[in-house]
């Protein structure tokens, strides 16, 4: 298929989008527990050495892979943990400091749990991405917002940081469809292993 127009990229996207959280439904709990602690384990190893350093995560919904495990591997390593806050529909993500006994409060439309304005606001070094759909070049689908584009666009002119989608296997597709907005990532970690793209080396990824 010919994606020639703005109609027809979203057509496209939406079509990737719904496929990929079918099969992640799919799953079960029982799956999904198991993926999200095998995930874990893989995305320190491509974080490396992270004491001292912030790194956002994100407060998983419905049947996203849980970070909670992350989580608490992050702290027992030394980082700084922050999460996201929608500040409005068409803005760029802030980040607030998230420690472990903080209480979070439903926000936003899906009350996803978020810091509270108490929270200090920081600058992350290293995020992980939640997302729809990826492939294996870098490119993702998210839930149609546009807010991690705009962040990571953003993040991006400021300082260097890395920024690695965090999904199930199953979220993988052969191609997303990539427009001039789209940010990429630095990687990909799910509970199949880690893929780093640019060029690095990286555990394979299986379907």
């Amino acid at each position: 298929m010919t994606l020639s127009s703005p109609t027809t990229f979203r057509s496209e996207k939406a079509r990737l989008r719904a496929e990929a959280l079918l099969r992640r439904a799919d799953m079960g709990a029982g799956r999904r527990a198991a993926a999200s602690d095998a995930a874990a384990r893989h995305a320190l190893m491509a974080l490396g050495s992270v004491a001292g350093r912030t790194v956002a995560l994100f407060a998983s919904f419905r049947d996203e892979i849980d970070t909670g495990p992350l989580a608490r591997k992050l702290r027992d390593a030394g980082a700084r943990l922050a999460l996201p806050v929608v500040m409005g529909r068409d803005r760029p993500l802030i980040f607030r400091l998230w420690d472990e006994n903080d209480l979070l409060e439903p926000a936003g439309a899906y009350g996803i749990p978020t810091p509270g304005a108490q929270a200090p606001q920081v600058t992350p070094d290293d995020l992980m991405v939640p997302l729809a759909v990826f492939d294996r070049a870098g490119a993702r689908i998210g839930y149609g917002a546009g807010f991690y584009d705009r962040t990571l666009a953003l993040l991006r002119r400021e300082k260097p940081i890395r920024a690695f989608g965090l999904a199930f296997a199953c979220q993988e597709t052969d191609h997303v469809p990539a427009e001039p907005h789209d940010e990429p990532l630095d990687g990909m970690v799910t509970e199949a292993g880690v893929l780093f793209l640019g060029g690095s080396d990286a555990d394979s990824l299986s379907r």
